[in-house]
């Protein structure tokens, strides 16, 4: 057997083992050469160098014991002192050593378990990972288990890593058994700072999710924004540049970025001095420009920020087209309001005025009628009383044209073709029709019918017609009318106050003078004419204007000075499905037979408030042989009418009545004679008035002022009973 070389540890232990040995004296050199030589000598020589080895070996013994004596001292020391819970466990769980850190952290006070065994600490929840763990490292040589929960007494535990390192222990009489060096670091700390860290970086993320829903709700708001939104920097170059402002500017935002903001606000420079003194400025309306340069107004309000980068400017720009189109709208609606206000109120005044009106108006041009009658043909006082008559006939149409165009109620309204009216009115016209002026109509036959009362529709035409005619006076000109289907656009619709929907239109155009702007706002006012006195009345566009409004309809009128008039009527068009009555000539057929013979003498009974008309009526009717009762009175009527009712052939009575209405006397009046003829009397006819009339049993109403010959026709007609 091979002896190990052990120069390398005598070298260490003790160096003066392997040095040369000092020179001997002379006296030792003659003693070893008087040594005994040979085998003997040889084996000597040996033996001592055996005794040297040894004692070498016994050096180096006694070193790796000093060595490992060293060790164990600061293994144990280590083992006490490392601020860890570290204990050793044998195979069956039993803690065969354990620092003094492991003795405070599993047995902090003598009432606590005893640190015998470490799986009676682990939580049942962990503790198969933990005996898995020892199960690795008893192969493997190492094996950890991290966050195991240790309970320590009754309400205390540690939330620890368990590293596992498997160790050798010699036995004197069998192979090694294993022992396992166990660390228990203790992660409660490190699990609470991790904690505070997760919350932390949870916080951190919140307020983050916060800030970027916040950026997103500050970006819709921006970009929904109705006002025109522009930041700026410090250098006045724009950062921001919604939609709005996009749209308004007509500048795509790509563009609009970086440029200055003197290039959509010249005169925003200016404004933004005010940073140095407040925080918000309200600027008023100034003048914007496009992209295109087109120039706008704006309402302008800036804000500033104070930034620690300069600052920035927040523009808000509000565009101010549809405010003052708005504005421009509301006054035409006003002054609209207040010619409907003046037209309502001359309404007003003419249906108050119309009863007395027409009672005078009748009473003038009967007394005519019968001084007429009563003088003789070659009298010049015919030619007085022929003058009175024109004039009180003429008293008569204004105010017939005053109640037309006051009547608020609507018309009775047929299908009626537009073209026949037309027609009709062109018959009329051209009797008059100056040699100078050219009359054009064109109506085609395939125009819907329109629904509307066609003696009103008539009456506003020819009113048209009349006024282009008379603008041209003097002078040669062309007058168009035409009649077509229309389909206004929602502008004019909105102008005009009509409803979406066919329409059909009258159109009549002029080559006239036209009408200043002045005399265009006030062409429907009631009694305004720009002719000379006693050549117009003022109410012939008035009574167009209340026929159409009657008519659900409307006018529009369009002139320029020098080139001419338009005005254009819109009738609602009727349905497809509803057909045209006939049309007859409005233009009334004389009455033949108004001033026959009423034959046998039949008594009429006539009341009215004014003594006047009753009177002439009763020397009317005197006179074409009829016996006449008149009362001012309806109840004084009524009581008469009670006394004898069968003697009287024919009632006729007013409707306005002061105490007793001319409708209350028709009821009282059938009562007594349900088959006596009667009629009713008024300057003001309504439809209602009209219903409730033949509803009291009336069978006839007559217009007052009317002629003395309408009137006994009327009469005879009711009394012969062809009515």
């Amino acid at each position: 057997m091979t002896k190990p070389d052990l120069s390398y540890l005598l070298r260490k232990s003790d160096p003066s083992a392997y040095t040369d040995p000092p020179a001997r004296p002379q006296q030792e050199r003659r003693d070893e050469a008087a040594r005994p030589v040979g085998p003997t000598a040889a084996l000597i020589a040996r033996l001592r160098n055996y005794q040297v080895e040894l004692e070498a070996q016994n050096k180096v013994l006694r070193y790796s014991q000093a060595a490992a004596e060293s060790a164990s001292e600061r293994f144990e020391a280590l083992f006490s002192s490392v601020p860890l819970a570290l204990m050793v466990i044998d195979a069956h769980d039993m803690v065969v050593q354990a620092n003094s850190m492991a003795h405070r952290s599993f047995q902090p006070t003598e009432a606590d378990r005893p640190l015998t065994a470490l799986l009676p600490f682990v939580d049942a929840a962990h503790t198969p990972r933990v005996r898995h763990a020892f199960s690795l490292a008893a192969g493997s040589g190492h094996a950890e288990a991290t966050e195991v929960v240790f309970h320590i007494g009754a309400n205390a535990q540690i939330n620890g890593d368990l590293h596992i390192a498997r160790i050798e222990a010699p036995q004197d009489d069998g192979p090694p058994q294993y022992q396992y060096l166990c660390a228990i670091v203790d992660q409660g700390p490190l699990l609470a700072e991790r904690r505070a860290l997760q919350q932390s970086t949870w916080a951190l993320q919140q307020r983050n999710e916060q800030l970027y829903a916040s950026e997103k709700r500050h970006a819709a708001v921006i970009n929904s924004a109705l006002d025109a939104i522009v930041c700026v920097d410090r250098t006045q170059r724009i950062t921001v540049f919604n939609p709005t402002a996009a749209a308004l500017f007509q500048c795509p935002e790509s563009d609009a970025l970086g440029s200055p903001l003197e290039r959509f606000l010249p005169q925003a420079a200016q404004a933004l001095a005010f940073a140095q003194v407040t925080t918000q400025a309200m600027l008023g309306e100034m003048t914007a420009r496009t992209a295109s340069g087109r120039e706008l107004a704006v309402e302008v309000s800036v804000s500033f920020e104070q930034l620690a980068d300069g600052g920035t400017t927040t523009v808000f720009a509000r565009d101010l087209t549809a405010h003052k189109r708005a504005e421009a709208r509301r006054g035409e609606l006003e002054l609209q309001l207040r010619e409907s206000h003046k037209m309502q109120a001359v309404g007003t005044m003419a249906g108050g005025i119309a009863h007395d009106f027409n009672n005078i108006l009748g009473a003038i041009l009967g007394n005519v009628e019968l001084a007429r009658a009563d003088c003789p043909a070659d009298s010049p006082v015919q030619e007085s009383l022929r003058e009175i008559s024109k004039a009180g006939r003429r008293a008569r149409d204004l105010v017939r044209q005053i109640l037309t165009f006051s009547r608020n109620e609507a018309p009775r309204r047929t299908p009626v073709p537009l073209a026949a009216i037309l027609h009709d009115t062109e018959r009329l016209l051209r009797v008059t029709l100056p040699p100078d002026i050219e009359l054009r109509v064109r109506a085609s036959a395939s125009v819907p019918a329109v629904l509307a009362d066609a003696t009103q529709v008539e009456q506003a035409v020819l009113n048209l017609c009349t006024n282009a005619i008379q603008a041209m006076s003097g002078r040669r000109g062309r007058v168009d009318v035409e009649v077509q289907a229309a389909h206004p656009d929602a502008r004019t619709c909105e102008r005009l106050g009509l409803t979406a929907g066919r329409y059909v239109s009258v159109t009549v155009r002029d080559s006239g003078p036209g009408m200043d702007p002045d005399t265009l706002t006030r062409v429907f006012e009631p009694f305004f004419t720009t002719k000379p006195v006693g050549q117009g009345t003022g109410l012939g566009l008035a009574v167009v204007h209340g026929v159409m409004r009657a008519h659900g309809g409307a006018v529009d009128v369009g002139s320029t000075p020098g080139k001419g008039s338009c005005f254009t009527l819109y009738f609602p068009a009727a349905d497809d499905h509803v057909v045209p009555a006939d049309f007859a000539p409005s233009s009334p057929s004389p009455l033949a037979d108004a001033l026959e013979s009423a034959g046998p003498e039949r008594h009429v009974m006539y009341v009215d408030d004014d003594q006047a008309l009753v009177f002439l009526v009763q020397r009317l009717l005197r006179r074409r042989g009829y016996k006449v009762s008149g009362f001012t009175d309806p109840r004084e009527a009524l009581s008469a009418l009670a006394q004898a009712p069968w003697e009287v052939d024919l009632l006729v009575t007013d409707y306005n009545m002061p105490g007793f209405s001319g409708l209350e006397l028709l009821r009282e009046a059938r009562r007594l004679h349900p088959d006596l003829p009667m009629a009713l009397a008024s300057g003001y006819v309504t439809q209602e008035i009209e219903q409730a009339a033949m509803d009291a049993g009336a069978a006839a109403l007559v217009h007052k002022p009317n002629d003395v010959e309408e009137l006994c026709a009327t009469v005879q007609r009711l009394v012969r009973g062809d009515g």
